[in-house]
């Protein structure tokens, strides 16, 4: 999918991204994008975050919540120091 738009540098070299792009890219305040120089170009790409990643990200392992709770529970024990 190819889109084309222009947009205008602003003060302090802002770029201001056109909401229908933010929207279709789930880019909204506070979203993070990593910036890229390739071969003179600039390239941004959305970073997304661990909520959106567990939501919408590859699965790759299943982990039910129990084992979760277990494993939160070790962790608590080893940072508050008990055995």
């Amino acid at each position: 999918m190819s889109h084309t738009l222009e947009v205008r540098v602003g003060k302090r070299r802002t770029l201001v991204i056109p909401k229908a792009v933010a929207d279709m890219l789930g880019i909204r305040e506070g979203s993070r994008l990593e910036l890229r120089i390739e071969e003179g170009r600039i390239v941004l790409e959305k970073v997304p975050d661990a909520v959106e990643l567990s939501l919408q990200g590859e699965k790759i392992v299943r982990v039910s919540l129990e084992e979760l709770e277990a494993e939160s529970i070790e962790h608590q024990k080893r940072y508050i120091g008990e055995k």
